[in-house]
């Protein structure tokens, strides 16, 4: 991995157990680093075990060059007594960690947190009020509002939580290669449920009615229920006080969140960069732990240790991965200064800088028995990312609408928009749409997505402007490829189907198709919004 710094030794002690407010006790290892100078102590809280990949290789990393390393579990996993609900107890355990650290004799009062995802969450719980120690933190690929990212599109993100949920009330009953075995299997044996009515009672079973939380979840879409209220962490971008180095990925469910973050403790001056790789949520943590460790090992040389770093920081304070081009750029902020290139929808699958004409429409009808699948895109699970689309266009409950091949490379570099003149024949709809790159061979390759759960109570028989904004990129469609829109009445089991019968999710036993058209003329325009770099 190219990692810098000297290396000192470290010796571990295992199972220290550490008192939770409640009397619980929070089970956790130990790294200390064989040296009479050591640079301060990382906290670590992970509910997927302390001696796996990449918590352990994270924390053997920073022992090995001087620092103290807390890897803790977290409430009801791996030891930790008490029940696990997810995310939910993160902010008082956390507390009750530092209040420990604070008692051990190696402790010298200087605190930084690091990891991605569940334990980047942790992290901003423990932000929701800094200690006075803490001094820096290392926040991957996580949310902080779980809310948003459950429901955020108006539809529930299935296959993300449920694949989530099967494998934490699974992970101590299967290890090893089985648990290997178990995910790559993951999608095979969860299609019966994300098939399944009624969808809640179909997860209980296969949950083994072990993680009732996720019912709560997928039942609960309105935001201000009680059920999410230990759930959102939004003041903690209003708290955070201390150096946040944040790394996300273009095809990470959680991308939209890490820029919120950013974007946040940009503007209250606080001390933050920004890494955006063309990496999927599993991939940053199985093929990229170098780049990331690198960077972690920086941050913590200046912000925790006091010390000048090995690498020198970059000067700007965004660094992303520009895909179409594969290559990085330097930025001083996200998103940078752009303007607006717009392309119309047209009869005929076409998609042209220049408003159309008149021309009939375009339908399609969204079978939820038939559910559109999902191909890709920023995905939870190992089947993520950047995919050839030719079997999800060939669909007949797919429009597909492509330029004509650039005359000139084009950079998309933000949240592109897409809007579209809409009517259907159901209340109760989605609408999907994805941005594809297409080669001069007619590879079709995504590269951002966006769902929008239709508003029931919008009139069937007036033409509405449905606009969905798609996920953030940095890309570059080169000259001779074209750009690709497609649309769709869903993209399931990433969402949960639309049953069209407007049942609370999960709950529904019927499904009724929808009618879907699309307006592509005068005083019904179509378009799409790209941002493109100023100048």
């Amino acid at each position: 991995m190219r990692l810098p710094g000297t290396r000192c030794g470290y010796r571990v002690e295992r199972n220290l157990p550490t008192p939770a407010r409640d009397g619980g006790i929070l089970m956790t290892d130990h790294y200390a680093p064989v040296t009479d100078e050591p640079r301060g102590t990382v906290l670590v809280r992970t509910p997927y075990g302390r001696g796996g990949f990449p918590q352990d290789l994270e924390a053997r990393v920073y022992a090995d060059r001087g620092y103290h390393v807390v890897l803790q579990s977290c409430r009801g996993t791996f030891g930790s007594t008490g029940g696990f609900y997810p995310m939910a107890n993160e902010a008082d355990d956390a507390q009750d960690a530092v209040s420990w650290l604070r008692t051990q004799p190696w402790f010298d009062g200087r605190l930084a947190t690091a990891g991605g995802s569940y334990v980047g969450w942790t992290q901003w719980a423990l932000l929701m009020d800094p200690p006075p120690e803490l001094r820096a933190c290392l926040i991957a690929v996580a949310p902080h509002d779980m809310h948003d990212a459950a429901h955020g599109s108006g539809a529930f993100r299935l296959g993300d939580f449920l694949s989530f949920a099967e494998m934490v009330v699974n992970q101590e009953r299967f290890t090893g290669l089985r648990a290997i075995a178990r995910m790559l299997t993951l999608n095979r044996r969860l299609a019966p449920v994300f098939g399944a009515l009624p969808l809640a009672d179909a997860a209980d079973e296969a949950t083994g009615h072990r993680a009732p939380w996720f019912r709560e979840w997928l039942t609960t879409p309105e935001r201000d229920d009680a059920v999410w209220d230990r759930l959102k962490l939004g003041d903690a971008l209003e708290r955070a006080n201390v150096p946040v180095r944040l790394t996300a990925g273009w095809q990470d469910l959680f991308l939209d969140q890490t820029l919120h973050q950013y974007q946040s403790l940009c503007a209250r001056g606080v001390d933050v960069s920004l890494t955006v790789g063309p990496w999927t949520h599993q991939e940053l943590g199985q093929k990229r732990m170098g780049r990331l460790l690198r960077g972690n090992l920086a941050w913590l040389e200046t912000h925790l240790a006091d010390e000048a770093p090995t690498q020198p920081r970059p000067a700007r304070s965004v660094e992303v991965y520009v895909t179409g081009q594969g290559a990085w750029r330097q930025l001083d902020q996200w998103p940078p200064a752009t303007d607006e290139t717009v392309r119309y929808l047209q009869p005929g699958g076409k998609l042209l800088a220049d408003e159309p004409g008149e021309g009939p429409p375009s339908t399609y009808v969204y079978d939820p028995a038939n559910p559109t699948p999902t191909l890709g895109g920023p995905l939870l699970t190992l089947d993520g990312g950047v995919k050839d689309n030719a079997k999800l266009e060939s669909r007949s409950d797919v429009l597909t609408f492509t330029t004509d091949p650039l005359a000139a490379p084009l950079e998309i570099m933000g949240t592109p928009v897409v809007e579209l003149a809409h009517t259907r024949s159901n209340p109760h709809a989605d609408v999907f749409v994805r941005l594809c790159d297409v080669d001069p061979e007619g590879v079709s390759r995504n590269f951002a997505e966006g769902l929008c759960r239709l508003d029931p109570a919008s009139p069937l028989d007036q033409v509405q402007t449905v606009r969905v904004r798609l996920d953030a990129c940095a890309h570059q469609v080169k000259a001779g490829h074209q750009i690709r829109l497609l649309i769709a009445g869903g993209s399931h089991p990433r969402y949960a189907r639309n049953e069209g019968t407007g049942e609370l999710p999960g709950t529904g036993s019927e499904l009724r198709p929808c009618t879907h058209t699309v307006h592509h003329e005068s005083g019904a325009v179509s378009r799409v919004i790209l941002p493109t770099p100023t100048g």
